[in-house]
């Protein structure tokens, strides 16, 4: 997928439209669970008395149709700003087997 190297968008520290500099860094890969939602899990249990009923302990299920492998993998942005050099992310990533800056 053809992407532009520069983009003229929203900038939350300039707070207006400026010119940023787009750049692809590689997808940093989530944890299953992060500290806060383990802690939350975990009230969640003691408030119902039940603990988390195994849902933690127990394997994915494999034989769902949308498990396996995808072909592509979702892009991560960084945005820098032309003006103030701050760099933020984009909120949500697309899918694209490759990224090409024209």
């Amino acid at each position: 997928m053809k992407f532009p190297k520069h983009k003229k968008r929203y900038c939350p520290y300039c707070k207006k439209h400026t010119e940023h500099n787009v750049a692809v860094t590689k997808k940093k890969n989530p944890g299953s669970l992060t500290y806060g939602s383990k802690t939350r899990a975990r009230l969640r249990g003691r408030a119902r008395g039940k603990g988390n009923l195994g849902r933690y302990s127990k394997p994915a299920i494999s034989k769902f149709k949308m498990t396996g492998k995808k072909s592509t993998k979702k892009t991560d942005l960084r945005y820098t700003c032309k003006t103030c050099k701050k760099t933020h992310v984009q909120r949500k990533g697309f899918r694209a087997r490759k990224l090409e800056f024209k």
